[in-house]
């Protein structure tokens, strides 16, 4: 053998035969990997789904986690490869800071995304008052919910501003209280306009009989003795039953010769000395 073939079955043991098996191992790292991922990824999502967790959430955090496998295969298989990934992780992480930097509100509003499908304040469908907007929740997306106002206008309120803020879900419970008050005249008789109001309450059928409505004299105001009128009446029946109402009391009290004062004035005119009052 001469010198020239030995040195070149020298580099090819020690150079090429290393170099191709890394190759090899580093490709079926990543192949292998991906499938474990792919696996592993599809394994979590039917146990998520299991749980009756959002749809919105599973798939998002599918592609978490996917993309996490996938970041560590990699940098298994660059560093079967030789190449020293200490770097590399430093520049992700130096870059994954700088996105984050520049994405704060985004990911503001996706930490609150999560947290309003995790812990369901309120569900797609429910009237709420968030965000300083009162509509029907209709879509709860990572970054953003889409509400639909009472004259059918779109609404886009970004999570943050909701999760921040004060919930108020109209929809949570299946009854609500009408809180009306109801003012007469100082000269009419309260127990024939609490006896009417009584009538006026009963004729309803919408109003619930548990728990009774309430209805009391609450204020001696300045120009009307105010009464307050609280019937329970189921959730989707609130606004239909309380225009009734109204439109009822007004009605009856008309009827019964019951006056509904509104704020006056008396006007004294002084002329030459003497008053004159209207």
């Amino acid at each position: 053998m001469d010198l020239t073939q030995y040195w070149q079955e020298e580099y090819i043991n020690s150079h090429i035969i290393p170099w191709s098996t890394n190759v090899l191992s580093a490709l079926l790292i990543f192949w292998l990997g991906r499938w474990i991922a792919k696996r592993l990824t599809r394994w979590v999502s039917g146990r998520l789904e299991k749980s009756s967790m959002e749809r919105t959430l599973i798939a998002f955090v599918e592609n978490i986690l996917y993309a996490t496998l996938l970041v560590i295969i990699i940098i298994a298989a660059l560093n079967q490869l030789g190449v020293d990934t200490t770097s590399l992780l430093a520049v992700f992480a130096a870059a994954s800071l700088a996105i984050g930097l520049a994405l704060k509100d985004s990911l503001s509003n996706f930490a609150s995304g999560v947290m309003l499908i995790l812990f369901r304040p309120f569900k797609q469908g429910d009237f709420i008052e968030a965000g300083g907007t009162a509509g029907v929740a209709e879509t709860i997306n990572i970054f953003n919910t889409i509400m639909r106002t009472g004259d059918n206008c779109e609404v886009i309120v970004p999570n943050s501003q909701i999760y921040s803020g004060t919930i108020i879900n109209y929809s949570a419970r299946e009854t609500r209280r009408i809180d009306l008050v109801f003012g007469i005249g100082y000269d009419d008789d309260i127990r024939q306009a609490k006896r009417l109001f009584e009538e006026v309450i009963k004729a309803e059928p919408r109003i619930l009989p548990e728990p009774e409505a309430t209805i009391a004299v609450a204020e001696l105001a300045d120009n009307s003795v105010n009464f307050v009128i609280r019937p329970w009446v189921k959730s989707a029946d609130y606004w239909a039953v309380r225009f009734a109402l109204l439109e009822a009391l007004k009605l009856r009290c008309d009827e019964e010769g019951i006056s509904i004062p509104y704020p006056q004035r008396d006007v004294h005119i002084y002329n030459h000395g003497q008053a004159i009052t209207d």
